[in-house]
């Protein structure tokens, strides 16, 4: 996934063990990146995307097993309503 916002870049310096280096290496050129500093934030924007997933999975997952029988049967109401064709009109 290439970020097409305008971004400034910081320039640091760290180091690392010598099977993470590789492992940047390999991401480069299997990503095509540009430089090892490009492959690395693009490992570090991945690993930021999946800990906002899981953040947001755990916040559902809270809501489900918190949810009043209420809520659970308007949820099943809404959702019957809604039939196969709630994504209708939406492009794959």
């Amino acid at each position: 996934m290439t970020n097409h916002t305008t971004t400034r870049k910081v320039k640091r310096s760290f180091t690392l063990a010598p099977d993470s280096v590789a492992y940047v290496r390999e991401t480069r050129r299997r990503r095509k990146a540009s430089s090892d500093s490009e492959a690395l934030d693009l490992l570090l924007r991945e690993s930021m995307q999946a800990r906002k997933r899981e953040e947001i999975d755990a916040a559902v997952k809270d809501y489900y097993d918190h949810a009043s029988d209420e809520e659970l049967r308007e949820q099943r109401e809404w959702a019957e309503m809604a039939g196969p064709n709630v994504f209708a009109g939406i492009p794959e």
